[in-house]
């Protein structure tokens, strides 16, 4: 099995970058198990969109997309932010254009 790969994480650990796109990641206040169970229905969901799409079922794949919202907001990948400073979100911005363009510049990533 091929490792996972790594994606570049914001300073402040709220977001990673993929194909320089900012995406919000889970709540670190998080218990584990509430986690781990979300995460489990978030995979689970992902999957009924696919066999849904595949099918040509669009009533499933729009009840499995609303799935995979409701466990990304439990996660708080989406919805109200987890963080309290008062710092707005920037999920599915491109990195370029927010605040953590230099920081992002500076690692020299090649896309």
């Amino acid at each position: 099995m091929a490792a996972a790969k790594t994606y570049p994480v914001t300073p402040d650990g709220r977001y990673f970058v993929v194909n320089g796109r900012l995406w919000r990641k889970t709540n670190p206040g998080l218990t584990e198990d509430f986690r781990t169970y979300w995460v489990a229905e978030l995979m689970s969901a992902r999957r009924r969109v696919g066999v849904a799409s595949r099918s040509g079922d669009g009533p499933a794949v729009e009840a499995a997309r609303s799935a995979v919202d409701v466990a990304k907001r439990a996660l708080g990948e989406r919805g109200p932010v987890w963080w309290t400073d008062g710092e707005p979100d920037l999920n599915r911005r491109m990195v370029t254009a927010t605040s953590y363009k230099d920081w992002y510049e500076a690692l020299q990533i090649r896309e």
